[in-house]
């Protein structure tokens, strides 16, 4: 097993940014991934976990050991206690699991209370036979005088005693000179490799409006949206409010004293009108009149977070630099982009080299989103989204078109979408095209009639049925003229694949339309179908639905293992319903011999090796299952939501399989994450059509 020990040069580098990310990138390589962090160094103001092991426990779904208290190491230390404190740490490393193939061990933080830490951490490399990969944060330096500390704190932590230094973890690198010299070959010399050069982006480092509400002790007014809002500026409402609009942005703090009376209307006004304020803080002794927050429901009925303290407001602002910027622990989101953000910058092909080829090959939720994006972005496909003014959907464009995930196509009149971007604060990128429905949906009309003669359409119907852009968007997929649709923000599963049935038609061979979600449990990925689309299937297409399925998971990196759900396992039990699996388990596998098939399988005798080797010993699928076949829609929805709440993992999907080209449906409930990969997998499916 490779082990690495990160070693921060100096406080306030962002090592538990490094550590989030470099889990996160291990994971994406395929790894199973172990953390440790020894000793706690609360922050002043921590009373709970210690902070890092316990956001790499919710975000990645780790189990660290519980770290030694620092006073309790001092006092060993200051006792003499070197080996006996190092036996201990040891002994704790081996509560992980085995099977690992890499760990993360995040060494001691240096500051004026912990002089000893980077010998310590010498200690600690060399007692658990580990690389060590310094994590430094570039000053007002040259590159030369950054080269000069790293390599004194490389001999301070006793490279070239048996403590072999692997390279360093550049983070919070603010642009300018430094950070170009680093992009050139040899940056640290040929002593030290960077293995990474994280750039400083303000936005990961937003608190919510919420972490403002807890350090002011604030009078919450209306909660809103106030645990999702992020404070990107504060701005204290000294002026009349006309000379403030134009300050006005999304993500924007008001700092007000409580009878600003014009100042809440703007901002109720402002968030009627779409504009995504972080809140509206109310300083000082004079409350706000409620006939002027009664004013502002509608606005506080959309989300608008009103919060009151009795401090002034200057004060307040004050206050407001005192906030600590770690990462709250119940703020994953926020883990989350850190995470990611950091994975993205690291050396992938160093780490890839020495950590080897994993012993089992592992589909964790972070490699499959990121090989998710990656096939996307190769694939370099032409999406349309007919809902294309509504909010989510124009972020999620604005993402997919930045990212190169794909080449979108919104589905609406330009004036809207940039209005609407305006509101929401997204920079519309170049190359995002707009398409107004209403300028080219008469030259569709003759087209609509041609493909739809048989079923004797006229063109007087045909121009009514275009007047709907998910129909019109389904002619242009039909047309060859975009790769895929996206719908389903504000449309019914109905009205997504209604038009999809008449226009695009089933793909050769597939007797029905079918969906997929991909379940992104802690440790893998599963695929459940058909969980939104056949309501009763006879068994000849729950076969097809378990062939669709299959073929689905292939095709995403996942081995398919198919698993027939019924609530009997083998010939335990009879019945309609479990005769009905048990038909469609035979003509599936009588279609593909090849491909690992079993059923009637209970779930828990599917997913659960304990309860296979009881239940079902002779299977090659029990207890390995990886695509789950549920036999009609009431189990297959059900199962599906309460195991995307109960497990609190992230779903995808539902993605239709068995049409000629690819249409896919979103929840209406969907955020704009969840669009975006539902944008990916649909051009992966474009990719894997054509091909």
């Amino acid at each position: 097993m490779q082990t690495f020990l990160i070693a921060p040069s100096s406080y306030g580098v962002g090592l538990t940014s490094i550590s989030l990310g470099l889990v996160r990138a291990l994971e994406r390589y395929g790894l199973k991934v172990g953390f440790f962090k020894p000793v706690a160094q609360p922050h002043p103001g921590d009373c709970g976990p210690e902070r890092t092991s316990a956001l790499i426990a919710r975000t990645h779904h780790l189990d660290p050991p519980e770290p030694l208290p620092l006073a309790r190491v001092e006092r060993r230390l200051g006792d003499g206690q070197l080996n006996e404190l190092l036996e201990d740490i040891v002994g704790r490393l081996q509560q992980l699991e085995n099977g690992h193939d890499v760990l993360i061990v995040e060494g001691l933080v240096p500051s004026p209370q912990v002089g000893y830490a980077a010998r310590l951490n010498g200690h600690l490399a060399r007692s658990l036979n580990a690389d060590v990969i310094l994590v430094s944060t570039p000053a007002e330096e040259s590159l030369e005088e950054l080269r000069d500390h790293l390599e004194i704190q490389a001999r301070l932590l006793g490279a070239g005693q048996d403590t072999p230094v692997a390279g360093a973890i550049l983070n919070k690198v603010p642009p300018g000179p430094l950070a170009e010299r680093l992009c050139q070959p040899e940056p640290l010399g040929r002593n030290l490799r960077l293995l990474g050069c994280v750039p400083w982006r303000d936005t990961l480092n937003t608190p919510r409006t919420s972490d403002i509400a807890d350090l002011l002790g604030a009078r919450l007014l209306n909660p809103g949206d106030y645990r999702q809002r992020r404070v990107q500026h504060s701005l204290l409402c000294a002026a009349a409010a006309p000379s403030l609009l134009p300050r006005f942005k999304p993500g924007t703090l008001l700092l007000a004293p409580g009878d600003r009376h014009d100042v809440i209307l703007a901002a109720g006004l402002a968030s009627r009108n779409g504009m995504s304020l972080a809140g509206l803080l109310l300083c000082g002794a004079l409350p706000a009149d409620e006939r002027v927050l009664e004013l502002c429901r509608p606005a506080m009925a959309d989300g608008l977070p009103v919060l009151a303290v009795e401090r002034d407001p200057e004060d307040t602002l004050r206050e407001l630099e005192r906030l600590n910027r770690e990462i709250p622990l119940d703020d994953l989101e926020r883990a989350e982009r850190i995470s990611d953000y950091v994975a993205s910058h690291l050396d992938r092909a160093w780490f890839i080299q020495r950590c080897g080829t994993p012993r089992e090959p592992r589909l964790s939720p972070p490699a499959f989103r990121y090989n998710l994006v990656k096939r996307a972005q190769a694939a370099n496909r032409r999406i349309v989204l007919p809902e294309g003014s509504e909010p989510r959907t124009v972020q999620a464009a604005a993402i997919c078109q930045r990212r190169g995930i794909a080449r979108c196509v919104l589905l609406a009149r330009p004036e809207e979408v940039q209005a609407v971007a305006r509101a929401q604060g997204i920079e519309l990128p170049a190359g995002l095209e707009i398409v107004d429905p209403e300028q080219i949906r008469e030259r569709y009309v003759e087209p609509m009639v041609e493909l739809r003669r048989h079923k004797g359409l006229s063109a007087p119907a045909a121009r009514a049925q275009l007047e709907d852009n998910v129909v019109l968007g389904t002619l242009m997929l039909a047309l060859d003229e975009v790769d895929g649709l996206v719908s389903g923000a504000v449309h019914t599963t109905a009205n997504t694949i209604r038009p999809a049935l008449q226009l695009i038609k089933t793909a050769p061979g597939c007797k029905l339309v079918s969906s997929v979600f991909f379940m992104l449990l802690p440790e893998q990925v599963l695929v459940y179908g058909d969980c939104a689309v056949n309501p009763d299937p006879s068994a000849e297409e729950l076969a097809d639905i378990a062939l669709q399925s299959a073929a689905s998971a292939q095709a995403f990196g996942i081995p398919p293992r198919v698993a027939m759900i019924s609530y009997s396992t083998g010939a335990s039990g009879e019945g309609a319903d479990v005769e009905k699996v048990r038909e469609a388990t035979r003509l599936a596998r009588q279609a593909r011999p090849d491909l690992p098939i079993d059923g009637p399988l209970q779930y828990d005798a599917a997913a659960i090796a304990e309860v296979a080797r009881q239940k079902a010993p002779d299977s090659t699928v029990a207890g390995r299952a990886t695509v789950f076949v549920f036999p009609d829609l009431n189990t297959g929805n059900t199962t599906y939501k309460a195991v995307q709440r109960s497990a609190n993992c992230v779903s995808v999907g539902p993605m239709l399989q068995g049409l000629r080209k690819p249409v896919n449906d979103l929840s209406r409930g969907a955020l704009v994450d969840d669009i975006v990969f539902t944008i990916a997998l649909t051009a992966i499916q474009a990719e894997t059509a054509a091909g």
